[in-house]
């Protein structure tokens, strides 16, 4: 986890394999939840892939979109789906955002571990986000001033949980926004009035996941969908994928790279659709 930490308060990653002059260069941009995943399968893939380039960024899921439709990103990871108005972008750019569902997570509330909230309700979440619940002790715990931290706007992440928690109201001004979810995780660490919210990937011991609704975040529910703010994380690509493009998606889809998105605490998909064609242009 401490590799996570380090990993998501990073901007660039460069990874080559080979000679410095490749004849294959990928570019994969995006997610900051999905980079763990990304680099754990890159990692691999490159030892069995001699002569390529690939460079892995972060910077949020909105980046990584704003990459593939720039034509500057060959790979976009992101733990949201592609807005429609993206899409116009994209097809007025000639790009064709292709989504390849690579994971499932189970978006979870943490807090610090001596607090003694063991779970909450989407509504009590919800209003504490607003910010018109404002004390612990208006949800069972100690008569403590709730620190909100938040991800930023630019994070697929943020937008998840606005839209699965919060239906889409406003986040109180008073939240703290960090730019990657390693950084949720060590702000949450440190202070014990504080709530935020991870992927599952990077629950660790510094921090104590709470329960949504009485349901525990776990693969189990993420799957069956009963756990309430479980989402999909993607790999978006500009038409069907072709060549190191291809080869590297495959290999996160197979049971390899599927062993990997479990070994760093995410969701196979399973059985789940993998491949998701985008939503059609609205006319």
């Amino acid at each position: 986890m401490v590799k996570k930490l380090l990993l998501t308060s990073m901007m660039c990653l460069i990874f080559v394999v080979g000679p410095a002059v490749a004849a294959d260069n990928v570019v994969i941009k995006g997610s900051t939840t999905v980079l763990p995943i990304t680099q754990a399968a890159l990692e691999a893939y490159m030892k069995a892939s001699p002569g390529v380039n690939i460079s892995l960024s972060g910077g949020g899921s909105g980046e990584g979109i704003k990459g593939l439709i720039d034509k500057t990103a060959d790979i976009a990871t992101s733990s949201r789906e592609i807005k429609p108005k993206e899409i116009d972008l994209a097809k007025s750019k000639n790009v064709d955002p292709v989504a390849h569902i690579v994971a499932i997570d189970a978006l979870t509330p943490i807090v610090h571990p001596r607090n003694k909230v063991d779970g909450l309700t989407t509504d009590q979440l919800s209003q504490i986000y607003q910010g018109k619940i404002r004390n612990w002790k208006e949800v069972g715990g100690d008569d403590l001033q709730i620190v909100v931290v938040s991800r930023d706007s630019s994070s697929g992440t943020f937008e998840s949980w606005g839209h699965l928690v919060l239906n889409d109201a406003k986040v109180s001004p008073r939240a703290q926004m960090q730019a990657s979810s390693g950084a949720v995780v060590q702000a949450i660490s440190k202070n014990r009035y504080a709530i935020g919210y991870v992927g599952i990937g990077y629950l660790n011991k510094s921090v104590k996941a709470l329960s949504v609704n009485g349901i525990k975040a776990s693969a189990q529910t993420a799957l069956s969908k009963e756990y309430p703010v479980a989402r999909p994380l993607y790999m978006y690509t500009d038409g069907q994928p072709a060549g190191v493009v291809a080869g590297f998606i495959n290999f996160v889809l197979s049971p390899a790279g599927q062993k990997l998105v479990a070994r760093e605490g995410f969701v196979p998909v399973a059985g789940e659709a993998k491949e998701k064609p985008s939503k059609k242009r609205k006319k």
